[in-house]
């Protein structure tokens, strides 16, 4: 099961999301309706996005596209940047930088906490 925190700074301009475990279809869902109530009342374009995926696992093949239309909610929404923090871990680093290729988020930065 998919679990995820949603925090705003509005003092640093920044939105912080964490994902932890392996997200359903239904616990996707349940996040974006959460993510949209928090930006809701916000100018996205003036806040940093920063999701720790540490404890993320990564996406089963069918949530892809949830994951995707994420990618394209968080472009569409125009933060000034968006970072992803994860562990060493390749596979997730490589699933998540192609679908923000994908999804044309220019302004993605993802960070990996350890080295190889």
């Amino acid at each position: 099961m998919g679990q995820f925190i949603l925090k705003t700074d509005t003092t640093k301009k920044v939105i912080n999301i964490e994902l932890e475990g392996t997200f359903s279809e239904e616990d996707g869902l349940k996040s974006i309706q959460a993510y949209q109530q928090t930006i809701n009342p916000l100018t996205p374009a003036d806040y940093e996005l920063q999701i720790d995926c540490r404890k993320l696992n990564v996406t089963a093949p069918d949530v892809v596209p949830l994951l995707e239309g994420c990618f394209v909610m968080f472009k569409n929404d125009g933060f000034v940047k968006v970072n992803l923090t994860l562990e060493n871990n390749p596979i997730l680093k490589m699933q998540l930088a192609r679908l923000g290729r994908k999804a044309g988020l220019d302004n993605i930065e993802i960070i990996s906490t350890v080295t190889a």
